[in-house]
């Protein structure tokens, strides 16, 4: 019968869930960046304008 115990210090866990956080951030982003380049990918394809719809405002400048 081996019983083995494992101490893991507070601090291992706070690098392990620093990285597994960076993983999840990186994925994430990685997947909104290629969402973004296949919507416009398949807006092009279409013929879809995003922009249709949006309002442009004027860059003057009025000073009272």
């Amino acid at each position: 019968m081996n019983n083995y115990v494992a101490y893991v210090d507070p601090s291992v866990m706070t690098y392990i869930i620093q990285a597994v956080a960076g993983i999840v951030i990186a994925v994430g982003a990685g997947i909104g960046i290629y969402a973004k380049k296949a919507k416009k990918k398949v807006s092009d394809k279409l013929g879809i304008d995003e922009n249709r719809n949006k309002e442009v405002e004027s860059d003057d400048i009025e000073i009272n």
